[in-house]
C-alpha cells in the first residue's frame, strides 16, 4: 500500500479479522480507562440511596402504625333463643315416603347443650370492625310434627351452629360522655348443624355435622365500658339459614332428605374484652 493511500484511511476501530499492514504509522486506536465517578453522579446515586431508605422508612412507620391504631376485641355470651316455625320439605331413607308440612320449633336455650356464642373483632381507627362469630342456636320439632312426618327424632340440638364473616360499626360518644356505646352490624356464612334424626322403624340414626347452606346474622345492641380493656354488653340477635339436610338410610337402602329455612331471634347478654 502507497502512503499517499494509506494516508486517505481514517484512523479508528480495526475490523474484526483484520490485522494491521506492516509498516504502517498509523497508530491502533487505543481503549479509553473508564473515568472516574464525577461528583454529580456521586450525588445523584446518593440523593436516590436517601429518597429509597426514607420512602422505606415511611412505609415501616405506617405499618408500624397500623395495629396500635386498631384493636382487637373478643367477645362471649349466653342468652335466650327461639326458633321461628318453618316449612319442611322431602323424603324419608329406606322409601318410606315423602312430606311436605309446617313445623313448630322450639329453641329450649338453657337445656344442654345450652345456647351460647363468642365472636372476634377487628376494630378500625373509624370504628368499623372486620371478624368473624360462631352461634351454638338450637331447634327441636315439636311432638305432633314429629308423628306426622314419620320420624322419632327431628332436632340440632349439638347446635344448628351458624358460622358467619361480620362487619360491624360502633358508635363511641353517642351518648356525650357515658360509657355505653351503640353498635350494629351483620354477618354471612354457613350453617354446620349436628343433625339428630330417626326415621320410625329405622335402625340407623342420623347423628352428625352436616355443612346445611347459606347462613345470615343480624346485630344491633348496646356495650357498657367496665375499665378500659372489659365491658358488659346486651344485644339482640336475628340469623336465617337454608338447610338441606341429607338422612341416613338404613345399610343397602337410599338416603332422605329434609330441606327447611330456619329463623332464630336471641337476647344476649356477655363480656368482652379489648387489646
Amino acid at each position: 500500500m502507497s502512503a499517499a493511500a494509506h494516508s486517505s484511511v481514517m484512523p479508528g476501530r480495526l475490523r474484526q479479522g483484520r490485522a494491521p499492514c506492516m509498516g504502517c504509522t498509523t497508530a491502533v486506536p487505543t481503549v479509553k480507562a473508564p473515568q472516574p465517578m464525577t461528583h454529580l453522579h456521586r450525588t445523584s446515586l446518593a440523593h436516590r440511596a436517601a429518597t429509597a431508605s426514607k420512602s422505606a422508612a415511611a412505609i415501616a412507620a405506617l405499618v408500624m402504625a397500623t395495629p396500635a391504631a386498631a384493636e382487637l376485641e373478643l367477645s362471649f355470651y349466653l342468652g335466650t333463643q327461639t326458633a321461628s316455625d318453618s316449612d319442611a320439605s322431602g323424603f324419608l331413607p329406606n322409601g318410606a315416603g315423602v312430606f311436605d308440612r309446617n313445623v313448630s320449633w322450639d329453641g329450649k336455650s338453657f337445656d344442654a347443650p345450652i345456647y351460647y356464642g363468642g365472636r372476634a373483632m377487628w376494630w378500625t381507627s373509624g370504628d368499623l370492625g372486620f371478624g368473624i362469630e360462631g352461634t351454638h342456636t338450637k331447634a327441636y320439632a315439636s311432638a305432633g310434627d314429629k308423628a306426622a312426618i314419620g320420624v322419632d327424632r327431628l332436632e340440632f340440638t349439638d347446635g344448628h351452629n351458624i358460622i358467619t364473616a361480620n362487619v360491624m360499626k360502633r358508635y363511641p360518644g353517642a351518648f356525650g360522655g357515658s360509657k355505653f356505646t351503640p353498635y350494629g352490624g351483620a354477618g354471612i356464612g354457613v350453617a354446620i348443624p349436628h343433625v339428630d334424626i330417626l326415621t320410625s322403624g329405622a335402625t340407623n340414626r342420623t347423628y352428625d355435622y352436616e355443612v346445611t347452606g347459606l347462613a345470615l346474622r343480624g346485630i344491633a345492641g348496646m356495650k357498657y365500658e367496665l375499665t378500659e380493656d372489659w365491658a358488659l354488653f346486651g344485644e339482640y340477635q336475628i340469623t336465617w339459614s337454608d338447610n338441606d339436610v341429607t338422612i341416613d338410610g338404613d345399610p343397602g337402602q337410599p338416603d332422605g332428605k329434609l330441606r327447611t329455612e330456619l329463623l332464630t331471634h336471641a337476647v344476649n347478654i356477655g363480656i368482652s374484652y379489648s387489646f
